[in-house]
């Protein structure tokens, strides 16, 4: 009987990776082995126990990303700028070079847009910009691959930019992206996106894939969210030079981001289109909202006044 081709994923304890991990698993099709430096902690565990091989390595590490991908077929590929900031590029040249070395069939990297060329070299976002450096790179070694590029994840709302409850007794979400639509997505609904992508390597070979679940403004975002928790949330659009300033790290970088999708990111409707041709699935924010709506009223109800 032959054995179903290996396919590795990196970062698949993540939210991203894990998602293709289970979406992978879900198809019967492959053997799916997870990249982990630690074996033994929770989520690796989890991954496991759903069916996962686990293998030790680091993108800091090329001859593990060697030993980890010896007779794979596919690798999906995922790098953190914001656990390794300016290192995430030479550990994706690192992840690339082990790529090409191995004779990879099939390579899917997670990447993001150019926001720096977008903006004829006005703003600068390193998390997008190294990304799509690390897409050039693995272009110009010609290697069998595929992009991906996920759109605002919906989880960004339980996490940096959680509805503020203000004085008025209403709730408050808000950043530099003004009336321009704001594409997002669920971190949830990459994974079988990324599945019909090694499934399907005839059509999406040397392509990107945007994931889109949703492509309006944030005032329609805002009312969305309104109408399925029953409390009053708006959009607020903040200054881009404003939101800068605010002084968390990385306020300067997401100030950027936003502005940049502002001016030159108008519509995603051709990623959204093909997200629900490829994953039917694909949640809209308000599925995903009912699905979530208790931990979210939980999460309003914990906030203090602004």
């Amino acid at each position: 009987m032959q054995q179903n081709p290996t396919i590795l994923i990196t970062g698949a304890t993540g939210a991203q990776g894990g998602s293709v991990a289970r979406a992978l698993l879900n198809t019967k099709r492959y053997t799916v082995r997870c990249l982990t430096r630690d074996a033994t902690s929770v989520k690796a565990i989890e991954l496991q126990k759903a069916g996962a091989d686990l293998v030790e390595g680091d993108l800091d590490d090329k001859d593990s990303l060697l030993a980890a991908m010896k007779d794979c077929y596919g690798v999906f590929g995922l790098t953190n700028f914001w656990e390794h900031y300016e290192k995430e590029f030479q550990q994706g040249k690192n992840l690339i070079d082990a790529v090409k070395d191995s004779g990879i069939s099939h390579f899917v990297y997670s990447g993001l847009p150019p926001y720096l060329e977008l903006s004829v070299g006005q703003f600068p976002v390193p998390h997008c910009d190294i990304k799509a450096a690390l897409e050039n790179y693995a272009r110009s070694l010609d290697l069998p691959a595929s992009f991906v590029h996920i759109a605002f994840y919906y989880e960004n709302f339980f996490s940096f930019f959680p509805p503020q409850r203000r004085e008025d007794g209403y709730y408050y979400f808000g950043f530099p992206q003004g009336d321009t639509r704001l594409a997002m997505a669920s971190v949830e609904d990459i994974g079988p996106i990324v599945a019909q992508v090694f499934a399907c390597p005839e059509i999406y070979l040397h392509r990107t894939v945007g994931v889109v679940g949703e492509d309006r403004t944030c005032k329609e975002y805002a009312a969305i969210m309104s109408r399925v928790l029953g409390v009053t949330i708006r959009y607020h659009h903040i200054q881009r030079d404003v939101f800068s300033g605010f002084g968390f790290p990385g306020a300067e970088e997401l100030a950027n981001m936003f502005e940049v999708q502002r001016l030159y990111i108008l519509r995603r409707s051709q990623h959204l289109m093909e997200s629900y041709c490829m994953n039917p699935g694909m949640q809209s924010l308000e599925a995903w909202l009912i699905k979530n709506k208790q931990r979210f009223l939980q999460l309003l109800n914990e906030t203090e006044y602004v």
